[in-house]
């Protein structure tokens, strides 16, 4: 995640290079050419971080390098700062009209001739570190990628529809909870062919997913919907590929064997939109579903409606699940309101710690390791993947150090696999605009639990 901090304090400080103010200031002091300089050196940089994003293997080699590239940014940006501050102290002293003002700001430490001999020495120190640490990105092998969008976010591995009801603690509830939903009738103002959209909503690692495949296999759905159909929804919403994925699934769930079905599915892959959209129409018409579409992170309602209007041909109570971690996802597509995940109790989560951390009995064997296992679990806040992943890092090793490891340094000291915590969270953090994964990069640097307030300074 590194280098993605990294990135954005980079394209921060060239945005503030781009923006009107700088030139002018930059003008107003002769140091245009200087500021073009870093401007440049910076755009390099920013390629070299593209390129290290798409090289985590590298990630220990690169660590110092982006190490240094963060530190100079920080000092750039406090440069910056002191360079726009001064400019508008010259723009309130020209507006103040007094000759004598303005002839004792001359003869100042701060005075525009100071100020410019100051701010050329800092520039170029910049440029020659900036110079350095390109120099070095080329070295670890890195070349620029002439990019402009951010970095591509990375989405975990597709879902599918199977789960093993016994191995899922502690969501009994909320399964029974979003079946009941949608055993009731739509809301009143849908009409009698519209559908009722339920949507599951958390933050990455809760078990939405687990969930929502908790209710699809659950035999009351089965006596309930003609179809069912599951959905994984691709990264930008492609309708085309979302319709294969319904036509596809929905024949999957038909009630003649599994042999049966697919023998007589045809390869639609070819298929054009027109094409398509007939033979989906023609297999939901008149049918009872329940579709769950999976982990939604596009926010195009205009994609939405029109998923929405082709897919509206069932019979009358035909519901879609959606799970997301967006709270304005949900809103938009839910026709009720968001079911919001919560953690697991703090006995679920140490079943589910145990379960993952020993062999069956073994822990009747570790009382001990049981103990330090409680403080592990309660510092996963009630999120099962965290347990999941911690507990997996020490299955079958019963050593104590290594337990006390983990309770002290926690998950994010442990090496990670794409399933794990980590990659799950990263999602998220990818998500954020601009400027709230500063804002997160800023609150990382402050000790855990510490309390931090914010003042929403427009209201002062």
């Amino acid at each position: 995640m590194a280098e993605s901090f990294v990135f954005d304090i980079t394209d921060s400080l060239l945005g503030k290079l781009a923006s009107y103010v700088y030139e002018e200031a930059s003008r107003a002091y002769g140091v245009s050419k200087d500021l073009q300089r870093i401007k440049d050196t910076l755009s390099i940089v920013r390629g070299l971080l593209l390129d290290a994003e798409h090289k985590k293997n590298q990630q220990h080699a690169l660590r110092e390098w982006l190490k240094q590239i963060q530190n100079i940014c920080y000092d750039a940006e406090d440069v910056l700062d002191e360079f726009e501050l001064q400019h508008k102290k010259k723009q309130v002293l020209e507006a103040s009209g007094s000759t004598m003002v303005k002839v004792s700001h001359l003869f100042s430490s701060s005075s525009p001739l100071a100020f410019r001999f100051k701010m050329a020495h800092q520039l170029k120190k910049l440029k020659n570190r900036l110079n350095k640490v390109a120099a070095d990105g080329t070295g670890f092998g890195l070349v620029r990628i002439h990019d402009e969008p951010r970095l591509a976010v990375q989405r975990r591995e597709l879902t599918h529809s199977h789960v093993d009801a016994s191995s899922v603690i502690g969501r009994e509830n909320e399964k029974e909870s979003i079946i009941k939903l949608l055993m009731e009738s739509n809301p009143q103002g849908l009409g009698t062919k519209s559908m009722s959209v339920i949507p599951i909503v958390g933050i990455g690692g809760l078990g939405k997913t687990t969930l929502a495949k908790l209710v699809f296999n659950d035999k009351k759905i089965d006596e309930v919907f003609q179809l069912k159909i599951w959905v994984c929804v691709p990264d930008d919403f492609d309708i085309r590929k979302i319709i294969i994925k319904i036509i596809n699934s929905a024949f999957s769930s038909t009630s003649a064997p599994p042999s049966v079905a697919f023998a007589h599915q045809e390869d639609i892959n070819h298929f054009d939109i027109e094409q398509l959209q007939i033979r989906l129409r023609h297999k939901l018409y008149g049918q009872k579903f329940i579709l769950v579409l999976d982990d939604i992170w596009n926010d195009d309602r205009a994609k939405w409606i029109e998923l929405t209007d082709l897919i509206n041909v069932g019979a009358a109570e035909s519901k879609i699940i959606v799970t997301t971690r967006s709270n304005s996802i949900a809103s938009m597509m839910g026709t009720v309101s968001p079911y919001v995940l919560e953690g697991l109790s703090l006995d679920n989560c140490l079943s589910l710690f145990v379960k993952w951390a020993f062999k069956d009995g073994d822990e009747e064997k570790y009382s001990n390791l049981v103990e330090i296992g409680k403080e592990i679990v309660k510092k996963c806040a009630g999120v099962p993947l965290a347990v999941r992943t911690l507990g997996s890092s020490l299955f079958s090793k019963y050593d104590l150090n290594k337990w006390i490891f983990v309770r002290d340094h926690e998950i994010w000291k442990l090496e990670q696999k794409k399933d794990d915590i980590l990659p799950a969270l990263k999602l998220s953090y990818d998500e954020m605009p601009s400027y709230l994964r500063q804002c997160f990069a800023y609150f990382s640097l402050f000790p855990k639990n510490d309390a931090i307030i914010v003042i929403n300074i427009t209201t002062l």
